[in-house]
């Protein structure tokens, strides 16, 4: 079986790191899912959502003239199949949801309530009226300790 980028294949995830996971493909063959690849949302911990031996379709990225070999599962799911992969992942769904009319001045969180763009434009206001007192208290902090010892430089 040749291994050719753009196909889809089956595999069993053969090990697990904190990077991704490493799928047995066959015929001696190992591809690595970076955890980036995974899913569309953020995965805090790969063991939350693969395991040993469980039984993946992934879609090949990419082979290295190493023979390395890049493989993506959430590429490789079908449009419908990705919000079934993602819904135990509450930071995901969260994150994607929040963000999805980001455009249109609309903000939603997962329970289905609405911000306004005003909400948001008061809130970053206020963010940033605090960073700058933040940072106004560093400098005046730090201007007096500047020089040291020994005097100035020239």
């Amino acid at each position: 079986m040749a291994i050719e980028v753009g196909t889809k294949v089956s595999g069993k995830v053969s090990g697990i790191t904190n990077f991704g996971a490493f799928v047995d493909l066959g015929d001696h063959k190992t591809g690595l899912v970076h955890i980036s690849e995974i899913s569309d949302g953020f995965i805090k911990d790969i063991h939350d959502v693969l395991k040993v031996g469980d039984e993946v379709t992934v879609k090949v990225i990419s082979v290295g003239d190493d023979g390395k070999i890049a493989l993506s599962i959430r590429k490789a799911k079908a449009p419908s199949e990705k919000k079934e992969f993602n819904k135990g992942n509450s930071e995901g769904h969260h994150r994607s949801s929040h963000f999805n009319n980001h455009s249109k001045g609309e903000y939603r969180h997962n329970n289905g309530g609405e911000h306004k763009k005003k909400d948001f434009d008061d809130l970053m206001n206020s963010f940033l009226k605090e960073s700058e007192n933040r940072l106004a208290t560093i400098k005046k902090n730090t201007e007096g300790k500047r020089g040291g010892r020994g005097g100035r430089r020239s």
